[in-house]
């Protein structure tokens, strides 16, 4: 019963769409419509700075609140927060209230990777900004970063000897990078668009 309770709760919390909603809110307009198509900070950003910003804190939060509550709720069965931060993330990725067409997770994993692992968070952030600097391809900052957070945490929060907590993880980050597909092959091709700002 926990297990649903918690699965079920996280899903519905991670599944809450705030970029489609701030869009329509303050621009009415789709999301779905312009850019990508992602309903995720990125592309948000990329027609607005300020809700693109937004929207990365309100997805990350998501991802964090259902592993607080969660640990909150159930204490001591650690297991459980894994399974928070990956049905959070399943919402993300296949919100019911968008025929199941989300955003890559990203955000909201790393609101629940803080939670599960925050000796990893400045690891995580660095690699991520770096290769934003290095290369101005989100996409690919967002892959490698989540690649290695399994790895990380094993190194650095010893979850080496909870495999099980180390199963969710990686089926998280597994999920976020699947998400990504056609992101990695337009870089493989070299026509992924790089990561440019517009004022509004």
């Amino acid at each position: 019963m926990t297990f649903l309770v918690t699965a079920a709760f996280s899903y519905l919390l991670g599944s809450i769409p705030f970029g489609y909603i701030l869009v329509r809110i303050f621009r009415g307009q789709d999301i779905r419509q312009s850019g990508s198509g992602n309903i995720g900070a990125t592309n948000v950003a990329r027609s607005s700075p300020a809700l693109g910003v937004l929207t990365l804190v309100l997805d990350t939060l998501k991802g964090l609140a259902a592993v607080a509550i969660t640990r909150a709720l159930f204490p001591g069965h650690n297991i459980l927060a894994g399974v928070a931060a990956l049905f959070a993330i399943l919402g993300h990725v296949f919100p019911v209230w968008l025929k199941f067409r989300g955003g890559k997770g990203v955000a909201t994993g790393l609101g629940s990777f803080v939670m599960l692992a925050p000796k990893v968070l400045l690891v995580m952030v660095g690699i991520f900004a770096a290769m934003v600097l290095l290369f101005r391809y989100v996409s690919l900052a967002s892959i490698v970063a989540v690649a290695l957070f399994p790895l990380l945490a094993w190194l650095l929060n010893g979850y080496g000897e909870t495999p099980s907590m180390l199963a969710f993880m990686t089926a998280a980050s597994v999920l976020i990078i699947a998400k990504h597909h056609q992101n990695i092959r337009r870089l493989l091709a070299g026509t992924e668009p790089r990561f440019q700002l517009r004022r509004g």
